[in-house]
């Protein structure tokens, strides 16, 4: 009542104010250009309800704003609002200067009861007029809810009170809907002040009720959506009687239960009225109604009953737990027995119930049965049970022991409650072999080099080893260049062959208590290869040459350990200023760094541990004239393709970019400046490609060996060609063609059938951007102008700063190794690159050279995947050693 009458002195208030400015501001010239202040919104009431936000302008309409002085804004009470204070949160009510200080902005965070009233903007016009402007803010209390839960859950049978209440000034009417339909009061239902009574409730009547608050003097109609679910009563589901576990083991059990909401659940120990939860080992999940037993004892054999709870009431259900004692393996010790006798394996374990016992051979499935086995008839396997102790004895008997039934043996023991196991060995005794040494390669040294023969026999018992030369115990022989290590198991034998008569074969003898045996092994003197037989050009460039080299004859146990080539220009007579560069056998044999339309000739040389070959496979090749660069190799792996002539097919991984690669081809003479890629979408018909021409983007690339190709369109074939460029001209080009992804399909879901000015403003500046970015890629494609190819453009290199990617990799030389008596396992071989000679900056000088050029030796080893070279000392001129 005191808030009514409140608003009525202020729109009194409101109404002499205006009029007094009314008759101020009639004056005797009246124009369009009258001094006055202009509030906005231009409405002179406001009206808002407590809690929302306003913003309220106050705005000079004067002929030169400049002469506007001391515009602010007084509230109820005409006090002046101050603004928002610098650094701080925003206050409740505060002023704000915006415009560009030509306007003042009274702004309400959030509106209360007593905050209604008149408000007034006042300012001075040329200093001595004064202008002035009100405005009235009304504020109302809109529909609250007080007690309405979103969520009720009353008991099935009852009698239930769907809780709606509301607050609002002036007051709300409310009623009910369910399902779109109003209710009436009627029979069941009965609309009261608190809420909607439903009568006897039963699950039926679970669903959404909405509760719908109306004001017919401000046209204000809010719903409040009440879900309503019946509770029901739980009932446990009916457990086995009796339940096994296993001592030492963990155990589970699940108890199920209906009702609503999804009931609880608590485990109890009947003998002694314990919650399950409480104890030792014990787990339980109220919510699914798991027990779990970490570690089953004895103990633990008891009743237990599973109680199911919700706010509806309770059940409960009961069952027994019966302890079982697994397995254990008590008794099973190793054997060891000769070959040809009878091995006894004895295996006892203990449980309850008592188990079972079978063998099997450890790492295999089939176990063996009681009685003779089918698939070996020396082996039986015998069982014996006392059920009052609950132990078993096992055994297995294998008659005339080989060496092959040497091994681990698995006991097995089961019963109800789980499976036991464990490994025991049987020994096998044998006299000495040699098998494993049947197979190795003769020893070699060289130099009068000492030499390690190595021998080491199998036996069980272990086997003792004498050396005997020439049918004599070396032992026997005290010769100074016989010496005998390691007399036991394995025994070396150090042979410094001062003469000839040392390179020969000398015995291993091994013996035990049942027998012996001897093996045979031979010394050699080691020596260097054999010459290369054949070299044959392969490959021939500008200025590299790829050989394919014969290999020459190679002892066993002494394997070749890398190539060598020498060249010169075939007018220099004298191989002592030969360039070198030596290869490991696997990699592939390339010299690079020659001159074009120059001849050259070549010889090759293999080495082993020993040293170099002699020189031979003399090979005249001529290098031809500068050329294009050759074609580059596109490195993507293709997918299967049918068509075995049609271009090879590579998948991106994206649906609108890929990342294109390739290796820098040899250049034939003259550096690669360039390469140039295009690339255009297509597809195959009846067999033959169609490119769509008018979509096809080419463009030239720096010295760079990938390119990222964008904007590509999804799950679409595109067919790209590849060539490298020199100062002759362009290398054949390289093709392959390429699928992008799939992608992922976008659906837009439109709101609303029309935009926002902001969202237009948004489209048509990024259309703008879009446009210019477009313009700007295709200067730089064409014409190689605008922002972009200014930011990709890099300053051109001479010839002689090629990358080092133009080379074939990085290394050392290779290192000759001194002669190894033993045998020995291919050396570690550290290659690397030639540096190239000069690269001509005038045509071609077909005239002999003044001087020779720089000699740059080098080896190259190859890992599998890429060759390594680096430049060196020159391993040999005229001689082979």
């Amino acid at each position: 009542m005191a808030a009514q009458y409140g608003r009525s002195l202020n729109s009194a208030a409101v109404m002499m104010l205006l009029v007094w400015i009314t008759l101020i501001g009639v004056a005797p010239s009246q124009g369009q250009n009258q001094p006055r202040l202009k509030i906005l919104p231009a409405s002179s009431i406001q009206r808002k309800p407590v809690g929302h936000s306003l913003l309220l302008t106050c705005r000079p309409e004067v002929p030169d704003t400049n002469l506007i002085s001391d515009l602010r804004w007084n509230d109820n009470r005409n006090m002046t609002i101050l603004p928002k204070p610098a650094g701080q949160s925003s206050p409740m009510i505060y002023t704000e200067s915006i415009a560009g200080g030509t306007a003042l902005a009274l702004i309400f965070n959030s509106l209360q009861e007593n905050m209604a009233g008149t408000y007034y903007c006042a300012a001075s016009y040329s200093v001595t007029e004064k202008l002035n402007a009100a405005v009235v803010v009304e504020t109302y209390v809109a529909i609250t809810w007080k007690d309405a839960p979103t969520d009720q859950r009353p008991l099935m049978g009852t009698d239930y009170i769907v809780r709606c209440e509301v607050t609002a000034n002036p007051p709300a009417t409310v009623d009910w809907l369910r399902n779109g339909d109003q209710i009436k009061s009627s029979g069941r239902y009965v609309i009261e002040n608190r809420g909607l009574l439903i009568k006897n409730i039963t699950e039926a009547d679970d669903g959404v009720y909405t509760c719908r608050a109306a004001v017919m003097s401000t046209g204000e109609l809010k719903n409040r959506e009440i879900r309503v679910e019946v509770q029901i009563m739980p009932e446990v589901q009916r457990l086995p009687q009796v339940m096994d576990a296993v001592e030492g083991q963990s155990f589970s059990v699940m108890c199920n239960a209906t009702g609503k909401p999804v009931p609880e659940f608590q485990w109890i120990k009947k003998g002694t009225q314990q919650n399950a939860a409480d104890l030792d080992r014990f787990s339980v999940n109220a919510i699914t109604g798991q027990l779990d037993i970490s570690t089953v004892e004895q103990q633990d054999h008891d009743n237990y009953a599973c109680i199911a709870r919700n706010p509806a009431g309770h059940s409960e259900s009961v069952m027994k737990l019966n302890v079982l004692i697994r397995p254990k393996i008590i008794e099973f010790i190793n054997i060891t027995v000769s070959e040809n006798e009878e091995a006894v394996f004895v295996c006892k374990a203990f449980g309850r119930p008592a188990p079972e016992i079978t063998f099997r051979r450890y790492g295999t499935v089939e176990e063996y049965t009681i009685g003779l086995q089918v698939s070996d008839d020396r082996i039986i396997l015998e069982q014996s049970t006392d059920d009052e102790k609950g132990e078993t004895v096992g055994t297995l008997r294998i008659s005339k022991l080989a060496t092959t039934d040497d091994g681990l043996y698995e006991c097995i023991a089961r019963n109800r409650g789980d499976v036991a196991f464990k490994v025991g060995h049987i020994t096998v005794e044998y006299r000495p072999i040699f098998d494993h040494m049947k197979a190795l390669p003769p020893v070699y040294t060289w130099e009068e080099r000492p030499a390690n023969l190595s021998c080491f026999a199998q036996a069980i018992p272990n086997a003792t080893i004498e050396w005997r030369f020439n049918d004599r115990r070396v032992q026997d022989l005290y010769d100074q260049n016989l010496r005998i290590e390691n007399e036991g198991l394995r025994s070396d034998l150090i042979v410094t062959p001062r003469d000839r008569r040392y390179y020969t074969a000398y015995k291993c003898v091994a013996n035990n208590r049942l027998g012996s045996a001897e093996h045979v092994m031979e010394l050699r003197e080691a020596r260097i290869p054999e010459s290369v037989p054949q070299a044959k050009p392969r490959i021939v460039s500008a200025t590299s040459i790829t050989f394919d080299i014969m290999v020459p004859p190679v002892e066993p146990g002494l394997p070749l350990t890398a190539f060598s080539v020498q060249w010169k220009e075939q007018f220099q007579s004298d191989w002592n200023f030969a360039f070198n560069r030596t290869w490991s056998p696997d990699s592939p044999y390339i010299v690079e760094g020659l001159r074009p339309q120059t001849a050259y000739s070549f010889r090759f040389a293999a080495r082993n541990v020993v040293g170099l070959s002699q020189w031979g496979a003399y090979v005249d090749q001529s290098t031809p004239r500068r050329s294009e660069p050759e074609t580059p190799r596109i490195l993507h792996t293709p997918i299967q393709d049918e068509e075995e002539d049609s271009d090879p097919i590579v998948t991106s991984p994206y649906a609108d970019h890929f990342d294109m690669r390739w290796s820098i081809p040899v250049d034939n003479g003259e550096p690669i400046d360039m390469y140039r890629i295009k690339y255009c979408p297509g597809t195959k018909v009846n067999g033959y490609w169609t490119e769509m021409e008018e979509h096809c983007i080419e463009q030239d690339i720096a010295r760079m060996t990938n390119f990222e190709m964008r904007n590509l369109q999804a799950d679409t074939y595109y067919r790209i060609e590849l060539m490298a460029h020199n100062a002759i001209g362009f290398s054949k080009p390289a093709h392959v063609l390429m699928k992008t992804a799939r992608g992922i399909d976008v659906v837009l879901r439109v709101d609303s059938p029309t935009l926002s000015s902001t969202a237009v403003v948004g489209i048509v500046i990024g259309s703008v951007v879009l446009l210019l970015l477009i313009a700007d890629l295709l200067c730089c494609a064409f014409g190689n102008l605008g922002i972009l190819a200014t930011l990709c453009r890099k300053t051109k290199r001479s010839p002689s700063d090629l990358d080092d990617e133009a080379k074939l990799g990085s290394g050392s030389l290779i290192k000759e190794r001194p002669p190894s008596p033993l045998p020995l396992p291919p050396p570690i071989v550290k290659l690397g690159a030639t540096t190239p000679l000069e690269d001509e900056k005038q045509p071609l000088n077909t005239q002999p050279a003044a001087a020779s050029p720089p000699k740059v030796n080098s080896s190259v080893e190859f890992d599998g995947r890429v060759v390594h070279s680096r430049s060196g000392e020159i391993i040999g001129k005229n001689s082979a050693v």
